[in-house]
């Protein structure tokens, strides 16, 4: 089934037109989660399980979805989060999102696993930028990185630190996908199946992840099982090492990856300016808690000291609604912009900021709240399973 971006209505049908145009084992890396994937459909169903409550005889007319995010203002309560690998499935895919972001007035996050530099970013898609930096063993690169981002005036630096190993991914395994990509009998097929994609890789070559490039200095082993995510990051990582970056970065600090209550205060006390609720959008720990499911124990725990983000799951503009109901100060887009990136890219990104953007809105409205204030969990009602 081919979808045109016309034709894409809603984040699912991006993610059809995404899978339509990619070989399945390129999307099954974008799309799919660790082990059995339950903490992959928790993260969607956990909203499912929460119904509106809406308040009526209200004047919406006019609805106002600005808000304070992060410490500056933006047009949207989100942002694009950070999303490895994304010129595997649209060559200048990052580049793309983050132009998508700027252009919505939402900030964008750029991954140590993108497909483009610190400084291409910079230069190509001015606007509210953030770099995530995952905590490599080679500390001499992470410091590099982490000093070109102040340098190319990037407001926030994201600290991921819920991948201290890499998860099992099988859907990887199964299809034999590592990086850099190598034909395999297993995945040979796939790849013959989407011409359009296949030539580009053979005669422009795949692209690189220039902030990761010559580390290890070794392909994955696909006997191992691993994914190839976490396999040059450092599992020592502790509160101290994350205090000394704290001391050498003068810009915003965001946490991103606390669903336990018992590890906020210490995070908060050495310095966050923001904490992102996350369990890496089901990829690395399997049965681990769903993100909305975590979310009210980090909000109490956090105590209103800074905002508490969340990521995963995030499908509709509805759900937007239901984590600021919560008490959510915002969320991070994962998946959601990815679908509409590999459909369509440039294009297709906005189009997935437009259908989240107008599905709040009219959310707001049947709900009667005019402001992003005006929401809370009054509007919520929980259902069994």
């Amino acid at each position: 089934m081919t979808l045109r971006l016309d034709d894409c209505y809603s984040i699912e049908r991006l993610r059809l037109a995404a899978r339509a145009r990619l070989p399945r084992p390129i999307f099954d890396f974008f799309d799919g989660g660790a082990e059995d994937e339950i903490t992959l459909r928790e993260n969607v169903d956990a909203f499912q399980r929460l119904r509106l409550s809406p308040r009526v005889l209200r004047d919406v007319s006019q609805v106002d979805m600005a808000a304070p995010f992060v410490g500056a203002p933006a047009a949207l309560p989100c942002a694009i989060g950070p999303t490895g690998a994304v010129g595997f499935g649209w060559r200048g895919g990052d580049v793309a999102l983050a132009r998508a972001a700027a252009q919505a007035g939402i900030p964008y996050a750029l991954s140590t696993s993108a497909t483009a530099s610190i400084e291409e970013i910079a230069d190509q898609a001015p606007g509210r930028l953030w770099f995530q930096a995952y905590i490599l063993q080679d500390k001499a690169r992470l410091t590099d990185l982490i000093s070109r981002a102040a340098v190319a005036g990037y407001e926030a630096l994201v600290i991921t630190v819920d991948l201290p190993v890499g998860g099992k991914r099988e859907r990887d395994l199964a299809h034999g996908l590592g990086f850099p990509m190598k034909l395999t009998p297993r995945n040979v097929c796939q790849f013959a199946r989407r011409p359009a994609w296949s030539l580009d890789m053979l005669l422009r070559r795949p692209p690189v992840m220039p902030s990761l490039a010559g580390l290890a200095g070794r392909t994955a082993d696909r006997r191992a099982m691993k994914s190839v995510a976490g396999r040059n990051y450092d599992p020592a990582f502790d509160l101290d090492d994350l205090a000394r970056l704290r001391d050498g970065w003068k810009g915003r600090l965001i946490v991103k990856g606390v669903v336990n209550g018992l590890d906020v205060d210490a995070i908060v006390g050495l310095g966050a300016d923001a904490l992102v609720v996350s369990n890496h959008g089901g990829r690395q720990l399997d049965t681990g808690i769903a993100s909305l499911a975590a979310l009210p124990e980090v909000l109490a725990a956090a105590r209103g000291r800074v905002p508490v983000l969340l990521d995963g799951g995030v499908r509709r503009g509805s759900d937007i609604f239901k984590a600021l109901a919560l008490g959510a100060a915002g969320v991070l887009t994962g998946r959601a912009t990815l679908y509409g990136v590999l459909a369509g890219g440039h294009p297709g990104a906005c189009k997935a900021l437009q259908i989240l953007r107008d599905e709040l809105q009219r959310t707001m409205q049947l709900c009667g709240a005019r402001r992003l204030a005006d929401i809370n969990d009054d509007m919520l009602r929980t259902v069994s399973p």
